[in-house]
């Protein structure tokens, strides 16, 4: 259960960002590309340790739609198709948090694969 409640959750008009704002007056914009590329989903966390996919060419990905998930979670759907990943509330926070730093990490994990954010 999250100590963090949101109390808006909005697509921009171009669907490229997320803005969170959440109960503790703390707010986020998250970009459409980092949520994909960190998708808490099996397809990019894999099913255990060691299985993570570095997921290249989503620069230009958007938002098509947010579901909620029961009282804890929104399942956001991608245009490339990719639709299964469960942002809870409090993963939403550390992405609002940590993002940069997190995203960091995945453009040097795609540059030791030798692989690029844009499409090919």
């Amino acid at each position: 259960m999250s100590d963090f409640w949101p109390t808006e959750l909005k697509v921009s008009k171009d669907r490229r960002q997320l803005s969170v704002a959440f109960d503790d007056g703390a707010s986020f914009a998250l970009p459409a590309e980092m949520l994909r590329v960190l998708s808490p989903s099996a397809e990019v966390k894999g099913h255990g340790p060691g299985q993570e996919v570095t997921v290249p060419g989503k620069r230009n990905v958007s938002i098509t739609a947010v579901h909620p998930t029961g009282n804890y979670a929104v399942r956001i759907a991608f245009d490339d198709g990719h639709d299964s990943g469960i942002f809870t509330w409090s993963y939403l926070r550390e992405l609002g948090q940590r993002g940069g730093e997190l995203f960091a990490e995945y453009e040097r994990k795609l540059s030791e694969k030798g692989l690029s954010r844009d499409r090919l």
